[in-house]
């Protein structure tokens, strides 16, 4: 009688298996997966096409864009007579978060949606973009973060003078060394979860992540902005801050202003060799 009831179980079982691999199961699904090579060092031919200059002009506006509104808001944050008259600093990190999940929509299909020479930086490391198309891309972010802060200027030119434009450095009661440090940790945070986010071997196994990658990347920006506000104004960003600095141009943004560039720097080298060599392993694969 025990035996019959095992039986029919096995039999059930088998009928009836799961249409969908769940949890860990669905890890070990098959899909048609190659691991991307590096992208050479040099590309001569990227010079010649035009959807290398497109993509460069799609970060220049994307970063003009996003340097537009967040020190916009920050500008409307700062004229407020008091906290409950404007966003307060939980507006400013939404702006930074959801103008980076706007963004990195509509020019991931373009240019990959950097907007942020850290994370240009972070791709180069890990072979995703040439040496050539790096420097291109952190120069047109750069380009495009100053005509961003430009502009805002042109609007309000008395209070960007008075609110100090925007611009990053560190904030009175800390060091430069906490500066430093918070920018580090930062950007670790967002070049991890760009990389994740765009991990090409998720999107094999998950059709959905290509389509939710903009939202944890504005997300963490969000967080990262809540937690480092306090401390420098929160930079993560080398062209959102050297855009800031030449606009505003006074020399307490000046004297800071290493940390905005070798903090995220150095934290997106972190999070590429993290990424690269703990969690995806990439130099102890086989290569067929």
């Amino acid at each position: 009688m025990a035996e019959s009831k095992e039986e029919d179980v096995k039999v059930g079982a088998n009928k009836f298996r799961e249409r969908q691999p769940l949890g860990t199961a669905a890890q070990s699904v098959d899909k048609d997966y190659k691991e991307a090579p590096p992208a050479p060092l040099f590309e001569a031919g990227e010079l010649k096409s035009w959807s290398f200059y497109r993509a460069g002009i799609a970060e220049l506006v994307a970063t003009f864009l996003f340097l537009y509104i967040t020190v916009m808001t920050v500008m409307g944050v700062g004229r407020a007579k008091n906290k409950c008259a404007s966003v307060g600093t939980q507006g400013i990190a939404w702006a930074f978060g959801g103008m980076i999940f706007a963004l990195v929509y509509c020019t991931a299909g373009i240019s990959g949606g950097h907007i942020n020479p850290a994370v240009t930086f972070g791709m180069l490391l890990a072979r995703k973009v040439s040496l050539t198309r790096a420097v291109f891309y952190m120069v047109m972010q750069s380009v495009g973060a100053i005509c961003g802060a430009g502009v805002v200027k042109g609007f309000m030119k008395g209070p960007y003078e008075t609110l100090k434009g925007g611009a990053n450095f560190v904030s009175h009661g800390y060091t430069k060394g906490d500066g430093l440090g918070a920018e580090i940790v930062g950007t670790f945070v967002l070049v991890y979860t760009v990389f994740s986010a765009t991990d090409a071997k998720r999107n094999a196994r998950d059709s959905h992540v290509p389509i939710l990658a903009p939202l944890p990347i504005g997300f963490a920006v969000f967080l990262v902005h809540l937690a480092t506000i306090p401390i420098t104004g929160t930079g993560i960003n080398p062209a959102r801050s050297l855009g800031a600095a030449i606009i505003y141009n006074r020399d307490h943004a000046w004297d800071d202003h290493w940390i905005f560039w070798v903090g995220p720097f150095i934290g997106a080298a972190l999070a590429a060799v993290y990424h690269q060599i703990v969690i995806r392993a990439i130099p102890f694969k086989s290569r067929a």
